[in-house]
């Protein structure tokens, strides 16, 4: 009975083993009892479906896990997702809209009711697309950053953090975005260089015939202008200082004033001062003794105030820019206008673009946070890998400002903050009313009055998320998650990230656990499309990794991801990658189809089938197996330290060299040769037999060991069937295809050893068949055609190894005779192959005809030269290269670097047979 079809198909087969581990508890680290091992996921957002960068994430992160669970630690890989606050309320608000009503209308009690149906109904979508990717997430302990556990960690941190003196509120200039009608940090702002238009406006001096000019790309905000700085070293404007202008479209008069922090070259050295609308004019405005008035003239909906005066109230921002201009121009006071590129600040959620505003909001004194978390790197109880992104870290942490947390939405962790109506004695005075507290007051502590109102903001999406890595494991309660699995060992993110969220958990984690968050930061890079392009829906080069996985497996596409992920390197994804490593998985396949037939054939043929011959050290006749027993011992070695330092395309590359070429290519062709029935001496054979058939299962078992972090489902599927297959056949055998009842939980590969010698006397094997091989590729001798090999070994030992495994030389090579010995010597009309060991010759006669090869590779070079010179003409041809698509122009400069290769490799084979003759 056939256990293995011609092709492996992964349908069906994922969805299966998946099901199965998840039920049987195997992602659990209640299991074991070895040493904690844990992650928590970058929770995704509610909102979210699997994206490349997602599937890049999730599937590091599992290789880890698998691979830390089979080394016998207690893994634990802690899922969840993130409330999303901006993004998911949009979600909700424009079906709302779709349906002609809004959140104002249902209410906030209504509106959340109507968040969570949504939740319930769309917020798994992810969670089961990183399920299809076989993530082994601990889904037992999966956590939401607003279920009733993380809001209690919250509470408590806000709640502390606040009698500490670390939040406070001001009414500051603040990111808003008019869209959301909420703030955003500085880290919520995505700045993009746009072209725009740089205005230099006229304001009349009072009291003298004259104008001072200011260029400015917002002249809608004049209107709140309260000042004129000059440089007080520019000669141009010493005079000016103290004198006022009259503004413009107003009836107001500003001062001219002195700051250091103008720029004399840019522009005309004359900036106007907005101190409600510009985040330097705020500096400026707040650096003067009295401080400057802060006049706003755009509201919160991006439309203009009463303040800008009744010309221009209720017109939105971009309407009262062509207003402002079109009247200075009737009043001739615009000096001119020129094209201006320059960076504009856009909301991360909705892309429109931010307006400063002057708002009272809730803020986090970051500044001694930061300095114990920079410590943490320094010192290096945190590691930054690549250590590339240390300084990025730096800069940021020793230049952060205060973090604004508070949200002007509804869906989120509301801020546990209550304010008194009535302010009824001095103490509740003296607090301004305001109430912090963890559990919902039912009346003023200060005052006793019954009328209190809560904050009606919300906080700040990263302020739980920062929390996530201690408020997952039960805190502020002391859990025995907590206590087993904090600090965790790694976080595995990108880079966008850094610090929007890892420098704040940093932040958190040493203040209210006294110890850091993780211990390694591994920092992967973007996934970008095959010519190294970000991709966006707008360029429709967005590849869906759930397409991937449908149309290739899981499987190839988390090696394909695995075998990119090179540090500090984007990764320009490609198809074709994945749909070779499918061919992988069908090698490793077949491979294991191959050895499962032998065996049937061995039993068939009833000859003996021993596996109890162990492979002896020393022997000559052993050297094959103990070769691939020590290149497995070195694989081994290879992922392991790879692993260890987050070198994951190493990894992957070592164990796919392993098995695609030295176990399929190398020791499956020769474990042919000792499986054959046609051995003369039928004791050898079974030796033979023995060895060959043990070596194979037991690398077989061990390779599927190493692989499987990186393709889980092919390598479960393979094990199991095997594994019965083994059963059935009576082979029981405490070394093969033993463990667990699971792949998942079985033991990592250990105690494999190496073995230089058995390395260093196959190589004369290899390089035997190898240079013969190269001899007939350059000579073009027929696949099918017989040759005579004679190889000079210079020493007794490399003679010994080349006589013991002739018969697999042999028939590697396809020669009908093989003659070793120090004695041979050249004869006429052979080719020849020199390496350190040996020499190689191969008679030629009756093979080939020297000279009409010769001929024969000339007039292939002479086409070769035509070909260069038909796409050298295109490539010099300016109309081509300035006309023809890119990726044109990129395939014909690949394809003449194809044939200069071509052409170099016909000219060695021509200096050869000349050498030949």
């Amino acid at each position: 009975m056939s256990y293995f079809e011609k092709a492996y198909d992964p349908e069906g087969i994922e969805e299966d083993w998946y099901k199965e581990w998840v039920e049987k508890g195997y992602f659990s680290p209640d299991r074991t009892e070895g040493s904690p091992f844990s992650i928590v996921i970058p929770p995704p957002n509610v909102t979210g479906s699997l994206h490349m960068g997602h599937a890049l994430n999730a599937t590091l992160q599992d290789i880890l896990i698998r691979w830390k669970r089979m080394l016998g630690f207690k893994t634990l890989w802690l899922p969840g997702t993130d409330h999303a606050g901006i993004a998911t309320q949009n979600v909700v608000e424009r079906e709302l809209a779709r349906e002609g009503t809004n959140r104002h209308a249902l209410g906030r009690e209504a509106f959340i009711e109507r968040v969570w149906k949504w939740k319930a109904e769309y917020g798994n979508r992810i969670i089961n697309q990183l399920m299809r990717l076989g993530a082994s997430c601990d889904w037992s302990r999966e956590r939401f950053t607003l279920d009733e556990g993380l809001s209690k960690a919250v509470r408590e941190v806000f709640v502390r953090l606040y009698e500490d003196g670390l939040i406070y509120r001001d009414n500051r200039l603040i990111n808003w975005c008019p869209r959301c009608r909420t703030a955003l940090s500085d880290l919520e702002v995505e700045h993009e260089e746009i072209e725009g238009v740089l205005t230099y406006i006229k304001y009349p001096v009072a009291g003298y015939n004259k104008y001072i000019v200011v260029a400015t790309t917002r002249p809608e905000t004049m209107l709140g202008d309260t000042a004129v700085a000059v440089n007080p070293e520019d000669e141009r404007y010493k005079d000016y200082i103290g004198l006022s202008v009259n503004l413009p479209l107003t009836d107001r008069q500003i001062p001219i004033i002195p700051d250091p922090s103008v720029d004399p070259s840019f522009g005309t050295g004359a900036v106007k001062i907005t101190p409600a609308h510009d985040f330097n004019d705020e500096a400026v405005a707040r650096r003067r003794s009295p401080v400057l008035p802060f006049i706003s003239v755009i509201g919160e909906d991006g439309r203009m105030t009463i303040q800008a005066g009744k010309r221009y109230y209720g017109l939105d921002r971009y309407e009262c820019r062509r207003a402002v201009v079109s009247d200075l121009k009737e009043l001739g006071l615009i000096e001119k206008e020129e094209r201006h590129r320059h960076s504009v600040g856009h909301c991360y959620r909705c892309k429109t673009i931010i307006e400063p505003l002057l708002t009272p909001q809730w803020y986090v004194k970051v500044g001694p946070l930061a300095e114990e978390a920079i410590r943490a790197v320094r010192d290096g109880r945190i590691r930054i890998i690549p250590d590339t992104w240390n300084n990025s870290y730096f800069s940021w942490m020793e230049n952060i400002r205060d973090w604004c947390i508070s949200r002007q939405i509804w869906w989120g962790h509301r801020i546990p903050v209550w304010y008194c109506q009535e302010k009824g004695n001095s103490k509740c005075r003296e607090k301004n009313g305001i109430i912090v507290s963890r559990q919902e007051p039912e009346d003023c502590p200060y005052c006793g009055s019954k009328k209190i109102v809560q904050d009606e903001d919300v906080l700040d999406t990263w302020f739980s998320s920062a929390l996530w890595p201690f408020s997952t494991l039960g805190w502020p309660d002391e859990t025995e998650d907590l206590k087993t699995f904090y600090p965790t060992s790694v976080l595995v993110t990108a880079f966008d990230i850094l610090f929007f969220w890892v420098a704040r958990m940093i932040m958190m984690g040493l203040r209210f656990m006294g110890e850091v968050p993780f211990r390694d930061v591994y920092i992967h890079a973007i996934v970008r499309d095959s010519k190294g392009e970000k991709m966006s829906k707008s360029k429709g080069n967005v590849i869906d990794p759930l397409i991937m996985i449908n149309k290739y497996g899981a499987d190839a596409f988390r090696f394909s991801l695995a075998a990119f992920a090179a540090q500090g390197r984007d990764i320009r994804f490609s198809e074709d990658r994945v749909e070779g490593y499918r061919h992988f998985i069908n090698k490793i396949w077949n491979a294991t189809r191959f050895i499962q037939m032998n065996i049937d054939n061995i039993i068939k043929d009833k000859r003996a089938l021993s596996l109890a011959s162990p492979v002896k050290d020393n022997d000559p006749m052993s050297i094959p197996e103990r070769w691939i027993l020590s290149r497995l011992a070195a694989t081994n070695e290879d992922i392991n330290r790879s692993l260890e330092n987050y070198r994951f395309n190493e990894a992957a590359n070592s164990i796919y060299q392993f098995l695609w070429h030295e176990f399929c290519d190398w020791y499956i062709e020769i474990s042919k040769v000792r499986l054959r029935p046609t051995a003369s001496e039928e004791q050898k054979q079974a030796i033979y037999e023995g060895l060959s058939i043990f070596t194979l299962l037991y690398v077989l078992d061990q390779s599927l060991r190493l692989l499987h972090p990186f393709m889980p489902f092919v390598t479960e599927e393979i094990w199991q069937r095997m594994r019965s297959y083994l059963q059935e056949t009576g082979i029981d055998d405490e070394r093969l295809f033993r463990g667990n009842e699971s792949l998942v939980i079985t033991s990592y590969p250990s105690d494999l050893k190496r073995d230089q010698d058995a390395e260093e006397n196959m190589s004369f094997i290899i390089e035997a068949v190898t240079n013969i091989r190269n001899i007939r590729g350059e000579l073009n001798i027929s696949p099918g055609t017989d040759i005579i090999v004679l190889i000079k070994p210079f020493d007794a030992h490399v003679e010994e190894v080349l006589n013991y495994n002739k018969p697999v030389i042999g028939r590697l090579v396809k020669a009908s005779e093989v003659n070793i010995g120090m004695d041979l010597s050249r004869p006429g009309h052979s080719a020849i192959s020199v390496s350190p060991g040996f020499e190689i010759y191969v008679p030629l006669e009756g093979l080939i005809n020297i000279e009409e090869e010769i001929n024969r590779l000339i007039r292939e070079k002479n086409r070769i030269e035509e070909t260069l010179n038909l796409i050298s003409r295109k490539l010099t041809n300016e109309e081509f290269l300035n006309k023809a698509p890119g990726s044109v122009v990129e395939k014909e400069r690949n394809k003449y670097q194809e044939f200069i290769m071509k052409k170099e490799g016909i000219e060695r084979g021509i200096e050869k047979l000349k050498e030949w003759r």
